[in-house]
């Protein structure tokens, strides 16, 4: 406490000006004290305007005062200095290149305190006291200390612009409102900033709201997120418990099946081996009757013949004839294992598309930015094969079922009732939902690069089976010379050059279904916003002429 008390009495006999303990004090009939020299200076600067100012309350004087020493404040002065307490601010009080300067310090610098509106000077804490004093001084505006008080100016008046031109919303001075702006819509400043704030409070509650708004609905997709793992979980420990449930099944019906065919195999052998061992007894009673009569025939006296003719054993009943079966119920089992296994793959085949769509995606209502570069693409590249069961008679698959090639001669194909049969068509294996990217390379004819639903006609009328004439797909139309996009059998044509390779992206959930030129970079042709109702499929559409090909490009 004893430090503060002497530190206010040093403050107390600074000058203001250089800030040090006074030199040769004066005081001003105003009563602020100086160094000499430091005021002199001061009212040097101010001659050409014979009037002289106070630097502290900035009282005037005409003509300049005569001033003399203060002797009583040097004498007081001169016992601080005994006290040793002359020492320099701290180097930390200065201002630096980012500071904002004291603008009535000599000298080096101090750190301004505050910036004052009406004055547009920045002042220290020392300079800063009148302000806090003198009664006129009092009204002025202090502020936090700023670079920018010249920006209040106006730079045609050289007039702190005090009003706000709303008509051309800008800040003006007295002298402007008189001048340029005369009849427009004007207010001043403070009105301007009272009226923009509650605007700004309003527009703070706003965000405040909506960053209230965000957090509910982060905590919201926080539970989804813990939802959708305790249900994955759970789908997956129950989808496991039924595969094993299934694959036990299909282990039981194979050991059954195994059991089975070894229990008739081993009926057919031994039925074999005992009508086996019945004829290789009839062949050992054959053999030793013929030997008895091969011993007769060589007799040479007719009466020892003809007396031991008749004691000749008669032969046993020969066997009746072999019959050898073909093994009919073997192949049986085989082909009826067949048909359980084709028929399995088809319910899977048909059914997978429900698991599948079980937990497609998480609606969370946040828009998801389509990609921009090929790469981003890529991300969301999908697999596609073509379904021979939908494929018109006219197409040959090959590639692995990624390609499709018009033929001119019918393929054997067996009959199928997915099959189209009016147009030559074939959807993909696969069913499309989420976010999926896939590209089709085309060589030779025209073709319809398309997705539809899977409930798409395979016979009727044109307008039903045909992709883009109907509400059921849609199709984009790949000419020698341009492209034009149907749905609906509406027709909207795409300018620009065309390219041998087309990709496709689709956002299920979205609604998106884009197509693009691939070349050295990726150009949209057209984009479908709208809602999709059933998982898609991928089609593809060849025309009649013999040799033109399109396939699905692998991508990873």
């Amino acid at each position: 406490m004893a430090q503060k008390g002497v530190q206010l009495d040093r403050e107390t006999f600074s000058c203001s000006i250089c800030l040090d303990l006074l030199k040769d004090p004066v005081t001003t009939s105003c009563g602020h004290n100086y160094c000499m020299n430091c005021i002199k200076s001061h009212w040097d600067e101010e001659d050409y305007k014979n009037i002289y100012s106070c630097p502290q309350c900035r009282q005037t004087f005409t003509p300049r005062p005569v001033l003399l020493k203060n002797t009583m404040l040097a004498d007081l002065v001169e016992e601080l200095k005994k006290t040793g307490l002359q020492a320099a601010p701290a180097d930390n009080c200065y201002a630096g290149a980012e500071d904002v300067a004291c603008d009535f310090c000599t000298g080096r610098k101090l750190k301004a305190h505050k910036s004052c509106l009406m004055c547009l000077m920045s002042y220290c804490d020392q300079h800063l006291q009148p302000h806090y004093d003198v009664p006129q001084l009092k009204k002025h505006k202090l502020v936090e200390p700023s670079k920018k008080l010249q920006e209040n100016v106006c730079s045609c008046h050289d007039e702190v612009m005090k009003m706000f031109c709303r008509t051309d919303q800008q800040l003006i001075c007295y002298l402007c409102l008189m001048d340029e702006h005369k009849g427009h819509d004007t207010v001043s400043a403070a009105a301007e900033r009272t009226e923009r704030q509650k605007k700004l409070k309003e527009s703070r509650q706003n965000i405040q709201q909506r960053i209230q708004d965000r957090e509910k609905d982060v905590k919201l997709l926080q539970q989804q997120v813990e939802a959708i793992n305790l249900s994955a979980d759970k789908a997956v420990e129950d989808s496991e418990k039924i595969f094993t449930e299934l694959i036990r099944l299909l282990e039981k019906r194979s050991s059954d099946v195994k059991q089975q065919v070894r229990s008739q195999q081993k009926s057919e052998v031994s039925r074999v081996k005992e009508l086996q061992e019945k004829l290789e007894q009839e062949i050992t009673e054959l053999k030793r009757k013929d030997a008895e009569l091969k011993k007769l025939s060589h007799t040479e006296d007719h009466n020892q013949f003809l007396h031991n003719y008749p004691s000749l054993s008669p032969l046993s009943q020969s066997t009746s004839s072999i019959d050898i079966c073909p093994l009919s119920y073997l192949e049986d089992v085989t082909a009826a294992v067949l048909e359980v296994r084709d028929k399995l793959q088809d319910v899977l085949r048909e059914e997978w598309t429900k698991v599948s769509l079980t937990g497609t995606e998480v609606d969370v209502s946040l828009p998801q930015p389509e990609p921009k570069t090929r790469a981003d693409f890529l991300k969301y590249s999908r697999e596609i094969t073509l379904d021979p069961n939908t494929a018109y008679t006219h197409l040959l698959l090959s590639e692995g079922n990624r390609k499709a090639t018009r033929m001119r001669q019918q393929q054997s194909y067996s009959s199928h009732p997915d099959r189209f049969t009016g147009c030559s068509q074939v959807l993909s294996r696969e069913s499309l939902t989420g976010r999926c990217y896939w590209e089709v390379e085309r060589r030779g004819v025209g073709i319809r690069v398309a997705v539809a639903y899977k409930n798409i006609s395979r016979a009727g009328s044109w307008y039903e089976c045909v992709f883009g004439l109907n509400d059921k797909s849609w199709a984009l139309r790949c000419e020698k010379n341009c492209y034009s996009l149907w749905y609906n059998n509406v027709q909207t044509l795409i300018s620009g050059p065309v390219s041998s390779r087309v990709g496709v992206y689709l956002d299920h959930s979205a609604g998106i279904l884009s197509f693009y030129r691939v070349s050295e970079t990726m150009t949209v042709l057209h984009r479908v916003q709208t809602t999709f109702t059933q998982p898609l499929y991928a089609g593809l559409q060849l025309y009649y002429s013999p040799g033109g090909t399109a396939e699905f490009c692998k991508l990873k």
